[in-house]
């Protein structure tokens, strides 16, 4: 609520209005004029010493505009709400707050800490001071009392540590050449250390462990045989790189490898020994893992090239003179001796796939080879690889060996080959073990157990040139997947290679 007049409530002056003019709002006059002069008789009457009374709720008009206030229904001058005096100031200026005793206490720690920090720091650098004038004192006693030994002394450490600059151009030399020598022996001593067919090859065992080769004169002679095709064979980046064009330039492939030609079919050997993973490979050789593999393909595919173009299938004279005694005597028109090998593979996804490469003998998906050995023992006769549920008289008839059966030749098999009908049109004969006829007797006659003992004897030959070929540990573990594209061509120098090994028996 407005007040009538300041004076009154809100308001002290130590000066009268000296007009004696009634100040009320009550009396506030309407005109503007009049308006004015009546403020600036309320400011004069207001004085220097104008204030609020202390504990006053009630307001003089004179301190709010026109506009800041309303008459009631009743006729009574009130407030609107949130008008705000224009004519004085609500609080006064407040005295600063005192600090209390923790802020004291902080400001004086924080003093007491840089005053520590200032009287170290002055103290360290008198002890320099200090230190250094002792030392000068004693640079120049030592100076006065041992200028002799002084001297002694540091020519003593001028001949220890002479420079070369200093000696003669022979000493120089001299030195130089000791140095040469000692690492000459280290570098030496690093080679004989390092993984490599340099050192392994000279141990033989360990040779014939890594890669199959019973020496090292076989071993180089087969390298010597490959080496001048290998220095321009096209490198598996280079196909990927070229697939889809017609030309393209042949490159050699060991100019950007770190491994030499000998140390890279060295690797692919380990390979394909040992089953060594790439991973493990690149440790060893100090290649990447994706170096490993590029090179491992790229020498699958020049071997399989190469030692497909070697006539491995004999003639009949040469089977006749190469054929062992106990072939002669009892079976000597046989020219191969077939049976079929299996190795795991990742089982596809696709179900289809899974049927077909499922093998009910292996109880697992995998692809399955026919191979054939002449009676002394080498292989002479390797088939793609098939789905694992073929049998083997589907595989025969796909593999191709019947075109190379020419007339009055014997073919030995097990039971499994009912391939008679299939050599009839060749007018070849089948030699397999006889089987159990129920029309008869319910045992074999003596003729056919001495038969089936003498085709059992001969015939396991083909199984040991089989496990001489999955001594290549690469097929101990289940091929993956991604071994698809070239696992015919491993298969096939692998089986090749064993014929580097030597006599079967």
């Amino acid at each position: 609520m407005a007040n009538d007049h300041c004076s009154v409530n809100c308001c002290t002056n130590d000066k009268r209005n000296e007009s004696g003019k009634d100040l009320s709002f009550f009396n506030f006059p309407s005109n503007e004029t009049q308006r004015s002069q009546w403020i600036a008789a309320i400011k004069r009457d207001e004085g220097p010493h104008f204030e609020i009374k202390k504990g006053c709720t009630l307001v003089c008009s004179a301190h709010f505009k026109p506009s800041d206030m309303f008459k009631s229904i009743t006729g009574r001058t009130r407030l609107k709400a949130g008008a705000v005096p224009s004519q004085f100031q609500w609080t006064k200026a407040c005295n600063e707050r005192s600090k209390n005793k923790l802020q004291n206490l902080k400001e004086i720690n924080e003093m007491q800490a840089q005053e520590e920090r200032r009287q170290s720091i002055v103290d360290s650098f008198c002890q320099d001071v200090e230190l250094k004038q002792v030392t000068e004192q004693v640079t120049v006693q030592e100076a006065s009392a041992g200028a002799e030994p002084m001297e002694e002394m540091n020519a003593e450490l001028e001949n220890e540590n002479i420079q070369p600059a200093e000696l003669s151009a022979e000493e120089q030399i001299e030195i130089l050449k000791a140095k040469i020598k000692d690492l000459e022996e280290e570098v030496e001593d690093l080679k004989g250390s390092r993984f490599g067919a340099e050192n392994i090859s000279k141990d033989p065992e360990l040779l014939s462990f890594y890669t199959g080769f019973v020496s090292k004169e076989r071993f180089d002679s087969f390298y010597s045989w490959v080496e001048p095709y290998a220095k321009t064979m096209i490198k598996w980046s280079q196909i990927q790189r070229q697939r889809g064009k017609e030309n393209y330039k042949r490159r050699r492939s060991c100019g950007n490898l770190a491994l030499s030609l000998y140390d890279q079919f060295f690797l692919f050997m380990i390979r394909l020994r040992l089953g060594l993973l790439e991973t493990d490979l690149g440790v060893r050789f100090n290649i990447s893992k994706s170096s490993v593999s590029r090179i491992i393909l790229t020498w699958a595919n020049f071997l399989y090239t190469m030692l497909g173009q070697v006539p491995i299938w004999p003639t009949t004279a040469q089977i006749k003179n190469s054929m062992p005694e106990c072939f002669k005597t009892i079976y000597p028109k046989t020219r191969v001796i077939l049976d079929c090998t299996e190795i795991k593979v990742q089982r596809p996804s696709s179900k289809v796939l899974n049927s077909e490469f499922y093998s009910a003998y292996k109880s697992h998906t995998t692809l399955k080879c026919l191979v054939g050995i002449a009676p002394h023992g080498a292989v002479t006769f390797i088939s793609s690889l098939y789905q694992g549920s073929i049998s083997d008289k589907e595989i025969t008839r796909r593999s191709g060996i019947l075109s190379l059966i020419q007339e009055g030749d014997e073919v030995m098999a097990d039971k499994g080959f009912l391939i008679q009908d299939l050599l009839e049109p060749k007018k070849a004969t089948l030699t397999i073990p006889p089987f159990f006829s129920k029309t008869r007797s319910m045992q074999f006659t003596s003729k056919e157990v001495t038969e089936t003992q003498q085709i059992a004897r001969l015939r396991i030959h083909v199984e040991r040139a089989i496990r001489r070929i999955k001594e290549y540990q690469i097929f101990d573990k289940v091929l993956p997947l991604s071994l698809a594209g070239s696992v015919n061509q491993i298969w096939t120098v692998c089986c090749l290679l064993t014929n580097f090994r030597g006599p079967l028996y």
